[in-house]
Parts: C-alpha cells; structure tokens; sequence
C-alpha cells in the first residue's frame, strides 16, 4: 500500500485553528498575571508559541510516518508511559502543585505523564484488539487481561491524585472496548462495581466531597469551594453575545483561578461571547466528526480502532472542560486541548492528530 500525501484538510484546518487561537487566548488570559508574577506579560506567551512550533513540528513529521509503526511501539510506550507515572514517587523528580504530584522535573523541561499515557493507552488498546479478534468474547481472554492493565495505570493516576485524567482513561477505554464487540454482560458489572468505588474517592477526601457540594450549589460557599465556578458563570454571563473584546476581560484579573489553563474557556466566553464559544465548541465537533469519519472509512481494523481512541480522547477531554467550565460538571483539572496552557497537553493533542492525518492519506474515501 502506497502513502499518499493527500492528507484530510480540514482535519488540519481545524487543528491549526484551535493551536493558532490557544496561542491567542493564552497570551490574553495570562499576560496580567505573568507581568505580576515574573515581571513579564509575554512568559506564558513565549513558552507556549515554543510548545506550538515544537508540537506542529512533530505533528507533521507524524503525518509523514505510517501509522503501522504504532502497532509495534504501543506496547514500549505504554510501559514508557508507566515508568514517568511511576518516576512521579522520586521527590526528587516530582513537583508538587495544588495538593497534586502530576508533573516531572526533567532535564531541561517538566512534562506532565498523564498525557502520555493517555495516548499510550489508546495505542496499546487498538494495537491488542486487533490481535484479539474472537477471543474478544471471551471475559477471561478478551477483558480481564486489559483490566489488569487499566488498573494499575488507573492506581497510580489516583495516587498522585487525578481523577479527571483516570476517568477520562477509562472512559476511553470503554467505548473502545465496546467498539471492539465487547459483550454489555461482560462492561456492565463493572460499571456497577465501580459506582461505590468512585463515591468513596469522591465523599472520603474533602476537597472532592467539597467540589460535589460546590457544583450542587456553588451559593453555598462563594468565596470557598465555589468560588471558582462562580466566577466562571460571572465571565461568561458578561461575555454577552459578542463578548467584551480580546483582551479586554476582568476575571482573568485574579478573579478567575487558572485562567490560563483549566479556566481559559471562560476567558472566551468573556472576551469572545457566545459567538467564541459556539466557534470553539463547532471546531472540536468538526475535529472529533473528521476523526470518526476517519476510522469509519478504513478499512484497517488497527487503524479504525486508533482513529475512533484518539478522536474520543480530544473530544472527551474537550467535552468535560467546558462542561465545567459552564457549571455542568464538577470541577476537574483537565486542560481544553489545543488552547489550555501546557506543553504536555499541547504536544501530546498535536501527535494525536498527526497520527489521524496520516491514517487520512491511506483512506481513499476521504480524497
């Protein structure tokens, strides 16, 4: 099979545009802060225009680079993966942030594992499920080995803690399984086994009971455990139709907690109105129904498999950011892909796509 060069355009076009606006929204919602902190509005700027020229950069050489390699680097990777999740227990290598040891201390940059091992994960399961084939409909043969698996990476994310990257894990996972043919007799046990887990990781550690209680009823609690969704509500209700003009936002001035990062989408509710929101939610619907559309047209079961993880991965996390964002959803520390502030998150979406791009140019259908 011959690599064509005639990769899905709008798949790209999309790509650069979210990457070109996070750049934007980046320098906007974080420019106040950076001046305060380190006495200079362009920080925040600089490190993630060199995040975005580093990711594009790797992005296009992965459009480049048949997807087949994945199959035999998905195992190495995910043991990779698990080894910096594993690295985070080294003191010395760890750095603590918001109660939280999620990020890595290396050589001449801090990375964040969690966002590899997502795509490792996605990488291991369609590499394995299209080995399995019949044996899928076996529990003992098809899932337990893969729950194995599941659970240890999902133990040591919530030992750092992070439940918002475990739950996305997990529910990536699940509809990959189901996907594959899965049996529901097989997945629905499971999920009814892991109510009462997940309700004592949420109601037996106070921050999380309280974030529950917040997202109930933020009122509650203004200047505590709902401050920050109160304050998100108050950036998009002034946002207005057309927002208050780039720039020109309030509560990125201290107001808004990670306004940068976890909370830029507000940023653009208030700057950008709901005409920003609506664009930015249309971009990853569009890049998300690319990525399917992709995985639909092949006719490569690992390539369809890939395709399907790592479009759910992007609009999974997209989904649950906003939803946040806007008080639909408890409170988690997810970036919005693209946009948030953060090499790992940056450079990790960046591959993913690449990796779709590539699976576009073997898909006749799509030309």
């Amino acid at each position: 099979m011959t690599l064509r060069r005639n990769f899905d355009k709008s798949l790209l076009l999309v790509t650069l545009s979210l990457t070109c606006l996070g750049v934007v929204m980046v320098f906007s919602s974080s420019c106040v802060m950076a001046d305060d902190r380190y006495s200079d509005a362009f920080y925040f700027l600089k490190k993630q225009g060199q995040f975005a020229v580093f990711g594009l950069l790797l992005m296009t050489l992965v459009m480049y680079v048949d997807y087949e390699i994945w199959r035999k680097l998905a195992i190495p990777l995910l043991v990779l993966g698990i080894g910096l999740l594993l690295l985070l227990f080294v003191p010395s290598l760890s750095i603590k942030a918001g109660g939280a040891v999620r990020w890595l201390r290396l050589p001449g940059v801090t990375v964040q594992p969690a966002e590899f091992v997502k795509l490792g994960v996605v990488l291991y399961l369609a590499s394995s499920l299209t080995r399995k084939k019949a044996k899928i409909y076996s529990f003992k043969l098809g899932v337990l080995p893969y729950l194995l698996v599941l659970g240890v990476i999902l133990g040591l994310l919530l030992k750092q803690p992070d439940l918002g990257s475990a739950i996305i894990i997990a529910g990536v996972s699940l509809c990959m399984l189901l996907l594959a043919g899965v049996r529901w007799r097989f997945i629905l046990p499971l999920i009814l086994a892991a109510l009462p887990v997940v309700y004592f990781l949420v109601m037996n550690f106070d921050y999380r009971r309280k974030r529950i209680l917040a997202f109930l009823n933020p009122w509650d609690d203004p200047y505590g455990s709902g401050f920050q969704i109160i304050q998100s509500l108050v950036a998009f209700g002034s946002g207005g139709s057309l927002g208050k003009g780039l720039g020109v936002g309030e509560q990125k001035l201290f107001y808004l907690p990670e306004a940068h990062t976890d909370f830029i989408f507000s940023v653009i509710g208030e700057e950008l109105g709901l005409l920003g929101v609506v664009v930015v939610a249309a971009l990853f619907l569009m890049l998300v129904l690319r990525g399917m559309r992709i995985a639909l047209q092949t006719e490569d079961s690992f390539a369809r498999y890939l395709a399907f993880g790592l479009s759910l991965l992007i609009g999974l996390e997209a989904f649950v950011n906003m939803a946040v964002c806007l008080g639909l959803l408890p409170t988690k520390g997810l970036a919005l892909p693209f946009i948030s502030y953060g090499g790992t998150s940056l450079v990790a979406s960046l591959v993913a796509v690449g990796i779709l791009l590539n699976i576009s140019s073997r898909t006749e259908a799509l030309r």
